[in-house]
């Protein structure tokens, strides 16, 4: 099979699990999470020659970095906006949550917002991508070894951030419930 081969298999097959990837970071800000993905498999196009024989991982570690330039460039834009006074806050336009607006496991969502952002990566890879030890090293671009303790210790603090926010007891209920 040629490389351009090897990379229209690539593409059919984990279009739609890139896209789901990015679009889980990005919080459905559609256009964005287009132009993510396609930046993605335009990089995976240029290097086709180096596309392993498993290429999700990989390509997961091309939109890593993808990703980290989408949301330099939001940032930057928004720091402009907010320059010019063309948001809705400059406005008076402020949409508030209603006070019974929580949704289901919004409690693990929170304790995960306070991990640092390698630490959500590395549980959003397993948990979200479904990605094991071998797979979480090639996407986060080091060892198996290294991968596994990333993981370890990225649970164990997400373990502690719900065990400070949730009385045992709530935990609990939570866990079972």
């Amino acid at each position: 099979m040629s490389n351009d081969e090897i990379f229209a298999a690539a593409y059919r097959e984990h279009y739609w699990a890139v896209s789901r990837y990015v679009a889980r970071r990005l919080d459905g800000r559609t256009s964005e999470v287009e132009e993510v993905v396609a930046e993605v498999f335009t990089v995976a196009w240029r290097r086709r020659t180096d596309l392993p024989a498993t290429p999700l991982p990989w390509l997961y570690g091309v939109a890593r970095n993808c990703l980290a330039n989408a949301v330099r460039g939001y940032g930057r834009r928004r720091r402009l906006v907010d320059r010019m006074g063309n948001d809705d806050a400059a406005h008076g336009r402020h949409i508030v949550d209603s006070p019974d607006a929580e949704t289901p496991g919004a409690w693990v969502h929170e304790a995960l917002a306070r991990l640092s952002p390698a630490d959500q990566e590395v549980l959003r890879l397993t948990a979200w991508e479904e990605l094991g030890v071998e797979e979480l090293a090639v996407a986060l671009g080091c060892g198996t070894r290294a991968a596994s303790m990333r993981l370890h210790r990225a649970r164990r603090r997400l373990r502690a951030e719900i065990d400070r926010t949730c009385p045992a007891t709530e935990s609990k209920e939570r866990s079972h419930g």
